[in-house]
């Protein structure tokens, strides 16, 4: 199918298209697709830097009560295959990140009712006494709604503590498809659609950054898709408050949908395209080499995204399934990104670059 006149025509020059015009991009060559995304990128980013952030995903805890379809990493509440990690071993963890010149913690767990406010007050609050120079950019959604809901406070009063404690800023973790059918299916034991959007409106009114994700490539189509899309555009229109977008595909391996087959490379790029199309006012688009592999990951460059996403000193969830990953070295990483005719740039937690490799 030939992309339709007038839609080209709207996407050169910079205006906004539909949601029915979204779908309609996925009957279009990937090609086009891959041109249109790249000349927007090069708009946005002239100076042809692609970034890249040091730091490590703590999982503080895999006891989780959400039971979400997908997920490999999820323990129940006494399993003994359950853990929480010691106030000492996730500061051992923060150290060795700074002594690695990393400068973003990403702290994201399970849903575990032993955890109170407090004991998320006093691990920031530690970590940033010990190391202030370090960005907390720590806790989903869904793990800031539990939290209201098991304290019996409002999503702002808890997010109003926990930055007064030292958080920073928050992962767009917990998102899969912003579709409350999708939703209702893979996750039935996590926040609403609407929950997961007022979390992320209260951050950015609070002052917080946070960022968007998307995982796709499992049940959902592309309306879905698309829906997903819409609802943070509309959501960065009204408060700004997203650095970025992260879409990345589900893995399969010891989850309960690896009867389904996985998302191919192709339809990735094509999803990555058009998220930078439709997503007229995010700067930042990070292509994923974590689920992709770095060969991808590059050529996602020249789909759509500026952001090649981290040097992930340490991965728990994806590693939780059968898919094996990756972990490249800075060196790995700045070759990269040369290899695919960039310039290569460190990142902080808020895209500000820290270090050119010219």
């Amino acid at each position: 199918m030939a992309i339709q006149t007038d839609i080209y025509d709207k996407i050169l020059e910079g205006e906004r298209i539909s949601p029915e015009e979204a779908i309609a991009l996925f009957e279009e060559n990937l090609n086009t697709l891959g041109f249109l995304a790249n000349e927007i990128r090069k708009k946005k980013h002239p100076e042809n830097i692609v970034t890249f952030v040091i730091d490590r995903n703590v999982n503080y805890t895999n006891v989780c009560v959400a039971g979400c379809k997908f997920c490999a990493f999820q323990r129940k509440v006494g399993s003994p295959d359950g853990y929480l990690l010691s106030k000492e071993e996730i500061l051992q963890k923060v150290k060795e990140l700074v002594e690695w010149g990393g400068t973003t913690l990403l702290m994201q767990g399970g849903l575990n009712p032993d955890l109170p406010l407090s004991y998320y007050e006093d691990l920031i609050s530690s970590i940033k006494e010990r190391f202030p120079q370090v960005q907390v950019h720590s806790f989903s959604a869904p793990e800031i709604v539990y939290l209201a809901k098991l304290e019996r406070l409002s999503i702002k009063e808890v997010l109003k503590r926990l930055k007064e404690a030292g958080l920073d800023s928050l992962p767009g973790g917990g998102a899969e498809i912003l579709s409350q059918e999708i939703r209702s299916f893979l996750s039935p034991g996590k926040c609403s659609v609407e929950e997961w959007e007022k979390v992320h409106r209260t951050a950015h009114e609070l002052g917080m950054t946070s960022t968007a994700t998307m995982m796709f490539g499992h049940v959902e189509k592309p309306k879905h898709i698309v829906e997903h899309l819409e609802r943070i555009r509309r959501i960065q229109e009204d408060t700004g408050g997203f650095t970025a977008f992260i879409p990345w595909t589900f893995k399969k391996g010891n989850t309960k949908l690896d009867s389904l087959e996985e998302a191919s490379a192709s339809y990735y790029l094509k999803v990555l395209a058009i998220s930078r199309i439709y997503l007229d006012n995010f700067k930042n688009i990070q292509s994923s080499h974590v689920t992709q592999t770095m060969p991808i990951g590059i050529i996602g460059l020249h789909f759509g995204a500026n952001d090649l996403g981290s040097v992930m000193i340490e991965e728990n969830v994806i590693s939780s399934t059968s898919y094996r990953v990756s972990i490249p070295k800075v060196e790995d990483m700045v070759e990269a990104i040369r290899s695919a005719g960039f310039i290569p740039a460190q990142r902080d937690t808020y895209y500000r670059i820290i270090r050119r490799f010219n």
